[in-house]
């Protein structure tokens, strides 16, 4: 497969700097570009498929009328991070 480039861009020297510094062993800006170039399509992806599933049961629940109130979640979700605290020491 050919490969393709991305457009060049101007950044300030001291993004460039920040990137830089933060680069693994053996890593090259380019190799830092592309992979966060990866992370933020599979992030927009993610993005995109989480919120389809919730328009998507939103619709569900509109068809059935079946649904539990926002409070009534709150609160089970409350009675497991109390009991979670409950069984676990809080660390220092």
């Amino acid at each position: 497969m050919k490969s393709a480039t991305f457009p060049s861009i101007r950044v300030e020297p001291e993004l460039r700097d920040t990137a830089e510094s933060v680069l693994g062993e053996g890593e090259t800006l380019a190799d830092f570009v592309v992979q966060s170039i990866r992370e933020g399509i599979e992030r927009r992806r993610n993005q995109s498929e989480f919120i389809a599933r919730g328009i998507a049961s939103r619709e569900a629940v509109r068809c059935t009328g079946d649904y539990l109130p926002a409070s009534e979640v709150l609160q089970t979700l409350k009675r497991r991070l109390d009991a979670v605290r409950d069984t676990k020491p809080i660390p220092r």
